[in-house]
């Protein structure tokens, strides 16, 4: 495995890059079904919350909840414990 990515550029780089793929992505998902707006907006709904449920997993619970590290398993462990 390599050195981890240290320069700010390239980091930036790589969130564009996987924004760009997301979303040619997903223009040819609608563009390939030709849906009703109704199945678009229920498409960005859905890839919005996604995208602030992986926040929350990542960021959210270890910046604001405190647990050391944070993912769906130490949720679920966190949650079991104060059970």
């Amino acid at each position: 495995m390599g050195p981890d990515l240290a320069d700010k550029r390239w980091i930036i780089a790589k969130g564009v890059l996987f924004l760009i793929l997301a979303l040619f992505s997903a223009a040819l998902q609608l563009l390939a079904e030709l849906p009703t707006w109704q199945e678009a907006v229920l498409l960005l709904i859905c890839v919005w919350s996604a995208c602030r449920f992986y926040y929350f997993l990542f960021h959210v619970l270890h910046a604001y909840v405190g647990i050391p590290r944070a993912g769906i398993l130490d949720l679920l462990r966190y949650l079991w414990e104060r059970r």
